[in-house]
């Protein structure tokens, strides 16, 4: 999707070099803030509330859809997709490939602990799947694809996110096989996330997905 010199003339294929390091440096401190943005905190204030301290006290669509309803979590939803991909897309045009895929760990990151929140963020889903469409779409819907199949199938979320998160080390290898290791890591991090999820899943305790509101 992005050439290898970005439009801003910084070269980031020469290895070692002092552009690539200081390149890098700032697009991943940069992504990193953007991904500090927290829609479901913000919302959450605005409705007198610490989405923190509500609900399963995720920092995320689900539980701002079980705490507030549709409209805050499609909100939240919408912002937390498109700082993703706004912060990857920018990365890849000023600078280049590598900063891009850069960006893509940064600002996920930067979701899941945000320094202006004491490091206490989503669980990176969204995020990650924004970013992704920044960086190559066919990655990113591929992955959507295999988390909205089991949503459908077992009507919750966290089970989707798991399977996604499984899914993506192979997806890697096939759709961008050089993003491999660093979709290794955030596989690793959405899954060490969603601990809790997975042993209420085992337990047959994880709540259903409900639209009511």
């Amino acid at each position: 999707m992005y050439d290898d010199i970005g439009i801003a003339g910084i070269d980031i294929i020469h290895n070692g070099s002092m552009y690539q390091m200081m390149g890098l440096v700032c697009v991943a401190a940069a992504a990193y803030l953007i991904g500090n943005i927290s829609p479901a905190i913000l919302i959450g204030r605005a409705h007198g509330i610490d989405i923190k301290k509500e609900g399963s006290g995720n920092a995320g669509t689900t539980n701002v859809l079980r705490t507030l309803g549709k409209k805050a979590a499609l909100a939240t939803l919408i912002i937390d997709i498109l700082k993703g991909t706004f912060a990857v897309v920018f990365a890849g045009l000023f600078v280049g490939k590598l900063a891009a895929m850069v960006a893509v760990l940064a600002v996920f990151c930067g979701h899941v602990w945000p320094i202006f929140y004491g490091f206490k963020g989503g669980k990176g889903v969204a995020t990650a799947f924004g970013a992704l469409c920044g960086l190559n779409p066919g990655l990113g819907f591929a992955c959507l694809g295999v988390v909205a199949v089991v949503v459908l199938l077992t009507k919750r979320m966290s089970a989707g996110s798991l399977a996604g998160a499984l899914a993506f080390p192979l997806l890697c290898y096939f759709i961008e096989p050089e993003f491999l290791w660093i979709g290794c890591i955030m596989a690793l991090i959405i899954l060490v996330k969603h601990k809790d999820n997975i042993g209420r899943l085992l337990r047959g305790e994880e709540p259903k997905m409900s639209f009511k509101k």
